[in-house]
Order: C-alpha cells, then sequence, then structure tokens
C-alpha cells in the first residue's frame, strides 16, 4: 500500500465510526460488557477524540509531512495496554502509517474495540490482512514497543534489550492552580480528574496550589461529578481509601466523590486527588516539565482545562517521538 492509500483507509475508519452504524453500536456496547471499568460514557469520549484527532484527514497529512517513511519494512511488536478505551490505537496507526508489518499483542481489558477495528481494515482492504497480525507471543520481531507498569517495564527492557524498542512506565498528570481560576475552569478541571475514573496517564491526580488555596470552592464545584460514586467499583475504591484515612488519622477533604489529601506524589488511587503547596512557579513549572513522572500539565499557561484526555496525533506517550523511531528502522 502507497502512504496515501494507508492514509486514505484511516479517514475511511473515521468516518465509519463517526457513521455510528449497527455493527460499530454493537461493538462499542460488547466493550462495556467485556469490561465493568468501561462506561459508554467514556468509550464514546475515546472514540470521539480517534475521529477527531487521529483520523481527520488534514490532521494526518499535516502530521505525517513532517517525517520521511522508511525504505524497509520491518516487523515491529507493539504490547498494548488497556486501561482506558482504544488507548493502543495510536500505536498501530503509527506502526501502520510507517507501512509496517505489525504484530500486536492486545490487552484482555480492551480487545473488543482493537479486533473490531482490525477486522474492519482487512475487510476493507484486503492488503491488510498480511500487515497487522494479533498475537499472544511477539516472536521474531526487528523492533518493539511495549506499554505497562514500572515493574512489568523491567521484564520488557530485559526481554528486548537486543532490538530497537521503545518502552513505557507509569505516568500521570497534574494541575497547577493559581486560585484565579473561574468556576467553568474547575468544572473542566473535573473532566481531566474524572474522565476514565481517573486510570488514564493523562488523568490529573494532583493539584499544586499555592499556600491559603481555597479546597472548599473547588471541592464544591467538583461536586458536580458525584454520580461518579453510583458507579459500585469507583465507590469501592473511595469507601476503601476512607477507612484507611480515618484509621491512619490523615487529614482530609472531601466531597462526595473525591477525596483529597497532600501529598507530594503525583500518583494517586482511584477517587482520590493528591494535593501539593508550592511558592516558586515558574521553579515548580521547571520541576514538572524535567519529571519522567508527568505526562501532561494543565493550567494557565499549560494545557487548558479539559484538554489532558483529548491528546493530538503528535503527543505522544512518554515524550517519546514513536513516528521517529519507526522511521528511522
Amino acid at each position: 500500500m502507497t502512504l496515501q492509500e494507508r492514509i486514505d483507509l484511516l479517514v475511511r475508519l473515521g468516518q465509519y465510526m463517526l457513521a455510528n452504524g449497527e455493527e460499530w453500536q454493537t461493538a462499542k456496547e460488547n466493550a462495556v460488557y467485556a469490561n465493568p471499568w468501561f462506561s459508554v460514557e467514556h468509550v464514546e469520549l475515546a472514540v470521539a477524540n480517534v475521529i477527531r484527532e487521529f483520523l481527520d484527514e488534514k490532521r494526518l497529512t499535516e502530521w505525517v509531512a513532517a517525517y520521511k517513511m522508511p525504505a524497509a519494512v520491518r516487523t515491529v511488536g507493539i504490547v498494548m495496554a488497556g486501561n482506558i478505551p482504544m488507548v493502543g490505537f495510536h500505536d498501530l496507526l503509527c506502526g501502520f502509517i510507517a507501512g509496517h508489518s505489525l504484530v500486536l499483542k492486545l490487552s484482555s481489558k480492551d480487545e473488543v474495540l482493537m479486533k473490531h477495528i482490525i477486522n474492519w481494515m482487512v475487510a476493507n482492504d484486503p492488503r491488510v490482512a498480511g500487515r497487522i497480525v494479533i498475537s499472544e507471543r511477539l516472536n521474531g520481531c526487528d523492533a518493539y514497543i511495549a506499554t505497562g507498569s514500572n515493574n512489568t517495564a523491567r521484564y520488557f527492557e530485559q526481554y528486548f534489550s537486543r532490538f530497537p524498542h521503545i518502552i513505557r512506565r507509569n505516568r500521570t498528570s497534574v494541575a497547577v492552580l493559581d486560585g484565579s481560576e473561574t468556576d467553568e475552569e474547575l468544572l473542566d478541571l473535573g473532566r481531566d480528574v474524572y474522565s476514565y475514573y481517573g486510570l488514564g496517564c493523562r488523568n490529573v491526580t494532583q493539584v499544586c496550589v499555592p499556600s491559603g488555596y481555597n479546597f472548599e470552592r473547588l471541592l464544591k464545584v467538583l461536586s458536580h461529578y458525584d454520580t461518579y460514586a453510583d458507579f459500585n467499583k469507583y465507590k469501592n475504591n473511595y469507601d476503601y481509601h476512607l477507612a484507611i484515612y480515618l484509621l491512619n488519622r490523615v487529614p482530609y477533604m472531601s466531597n462526595a466523590s473525591l477525596l483529597m489529601v497532600e501529598n507530594t506524589l503525583p500518583f494517586s488511587a482511584v477517587s482520590v486527588l493528591h494535593y501539593r503547596f508550592y511558592d516558586d512557579r515558574e521553579q515548580l513549572a521547571d520541576e514538572l516539565r524535567a519529571s519522567t513522572d508527568v505526562q501532561a500539565i494543565v493550567g494557565h499557561g499549560f494545557l487548558p482545562f479539559g484538554n489532558s484526555q483529548c491528546p493530538a496525533l503528535s503527543d505522544y506517550a512518554d515524550g517519546v517521538d514513536t513516528m521517529q523511531f519507526l522511521c528511522s528502522l
């Protein structure tokens, strides 16, 4: 397939998703049934972003123009995550655009939508069949892309050390507040915190605030998302961590769906939002930008509130340019 043929097929895929026909609706419903953490709302959120940011012809064409496509075809093994719907699609798209043969190990948590997409691509262009293969084992590949936890990353490093590779670890996102945020901006911040129940690396799990910050207003605005507590798995996490804080006499603040505790660590549990104080905003910004734990920063002068879970084609996980890696093989 030529590069233009690959772009055209992806654009048609976006049109298929947007048309929302019976087969695609059924696939989305089955994805929700297969993984209790995938709500209808969050599946639709993920699909909408893929259509808008990843499968738009103008965006694809402009993005691809920045790269020189590889002269040789290589076989690339990709280990995909499954923490949020279609989280591995960007790696699939990059490998397909680069023209390589892909061997995919799908996450059992997010295989319904990914299998449906691959089957659609094969059905609409049989040449894809030999280039995208789903497998439990990734033997004999020329390069690897693997996404997992810090623990699994150590094993990935060992297994794939002899090959060109990208190994991704745990990351999370942080918001920097200065106290001048409007209620509308704080409401948008709630999307960064609550979307996908906080399970994505682009979810805000810590807010950095100046001394004397008014948490009462923040919690009051975020109570707009209290319906999240109606989901039993989310509420179980809330109740569990609330009990832990009470037993250990950990100071906390809360509304009906979120617990806030002071902690310098950016990573927090489901239903928990960490906060920390800062004195020098510029110093804080430099620290966050240099951190290997932080995927995205939200706030004035950073990513706009409400946009952390709307990555563009060039927003690469862990800040590593996946396309450049694939084109250099």
